[in-house]
């Protein structure tokens, strides 16, 4: 579990092809303070580390992430979002974030108001009921608002500091981004498709 609250941007240093996936190396200065079978959050993926040595961790991709995330096309030299998992006795701030991405979106525009930045993403617009305007959104693992919602895109308003501190200050119009929809608003809205399933015919009717 984590919470996208970013803890540091690590750069991909060598993406190397293995069986249906790829081998990540990623250098970060959170490499001393993590270990194998560790999970760390890249990009908002949860993933694996395979081994942490001095200033770099490497970790694998298999075929599902490759398909799911935007992890199988980053290339050499790509700033990726790092958080390591939610410790029990630490104060909780962002949202619950998985590490599960569920769709891909892309920013559509960039444009600036004073010291902040808008964000204009889009999205698979069957998605749509799991996005809550003034709701949370995990975009590449970072934890933020959604400020303004579309049946297809939705806005975000970006702080400096979230600039200065994530991979966002990298981005450009056409960047592809991974998206973690808020697991409250998953479960409710599963919880209302299976109630929906489970009435009668009879039910309806009466409806």
């Amino acid at each position: 579990m984590f919470t996208g609250l970013v803890e540091g941007v690590g750069e991909i240093i060598e993406r190397k092809p293995t069986s249906g996936g790829f081998r990540l190396r990623i250098a970060t200065a959170l490499a001393p303070e993590l270990a194998p079978g560790d999970s760390i959050a890249v990009n908002g993926v949860c993933l694996t580390v395979i081994l942490a040595e001095r200033e770099e961790i490497h970790a694998d991709i298999g075929p599902e992430t490759v398909r799911v995330t935007t992890l199988g096309s980053v290339e050499r030299g790509c700033a990726v979002n790092l958080e390591r998992p939610l410790r029990a006795d630490s104060r909780f701030g962002g949202h619950f974030v998985q590490g599960h991405v569920d769709a891909i979106g892309h920013v559509e525009e960039i444009r600036q108001e004073a010291e902040f930045h808008w964000l204009t993403v889009s999205f698979p617009a069957h998605l749509a009921p799991y996005i809550v305007h003034k709701g949370s959104i995990a975009v590449d693992g970072i934890s933020l608002t959604v400020a303004a919602l579309s049946e297809e895109r939705f806005e975000l308003m970006i702080i400096p500091f979230t600039l200065a501190h994530t991979n966002l200050r990298h981005g450009a119009v056409g960047t592809a981004v991974n998206l973690e929809f808020d697991m409250v608003g998953k479960y409710v809205a599963r919880a209302a498709e299976l109630a929906a399933l489970a009435r009668t015919p009879a039910e309806t009717v009466r409806q």
